[in-house]
């Protein structure tokens, strides 16, 4: 583990490779699993406020979805997530014309209907952020849904922070993500990585 600022690093994200496949997988990182997608509490203003962009865009079972419950709800751990659809799609996926479930938020971002891009989970994955106490964890996720990425990404030798280095510089900024750069070089020139 290396440590930035107040922020602790998995050596998994800087060892591992990963690099989506969305035509390997057509997003199920998106329909898959027991709960929707962790959401900051900052963030529920900024979903609701995208909702006249991109409704259009979502299902009619996920619009029934958020107007009975909202864009978020608590799970079972205790943490605000998305809201899901039949115990499974998030609230706001939507598919393209080849079956590829996409982010209805991040689709309306890139036409400019929207200055929201979508939660930073979603944007950080496969990494997750966790608090431990005045400490955030920066932890490597591993998902059988994600191998697709995971054969690409050796593949194309991407270690995970460099797959996601606008979403980490978004959550942490530049200059932290400069001092995870050059972390993740000395460890290399130390045969660390």
């Amino acid at each position: 583990m290396i440590q930035i600022d107040d922020v602790v690093v998995s050596l998994d994200v800087l060892r591992e490779k990963f690099l989506c496949d969305l035509s390997a997988c057509k997003g199920e990182c998106c329909i898959e699993g027991d709960a929707g997608a962790p959401v900051e509490p900052d963030e529920v203003e900024k979903l609701e406020a995208a909702l006249p962009a991109i409704w259009d865009d979502l299902s009619p079972e996920a619009r029934a979805v958020i107007d009975r419950q909202g864009v978020v709800y608590t799970d079972c751990e205790g943490d605000l997530v998305t809201s899901i659809v039949n115990d499974k799609d998030c609230v706001f996926t939507c598919y393209d014309d080849r079956g590829c479930c996409c982010c209805a938020l991040e689709k309306a971002f890139r036409a400019g209907r929207t200055r929201f891009y979508k939660p930073v989970s979603c944007h950080l994955y496969p990494v997750r952020v966790s608090r431990y106490g005045s400490y955030r964890a920066v932890n490597y996720h591993r998902w059988d849904v994600c191998k697709a990425a995971v054969l690409l990404g050796c593949k194309e030798n991407v270690p995970v922070y460099k797959f996601l280095r606008e979403p980490l510089i978004r959550k942490f900024g530049e200059a932290w993500y400069r001092e995870l750069e050059l972390a993740a070089e000395e460890l290399k020139r130390q045969g660390m990585l």
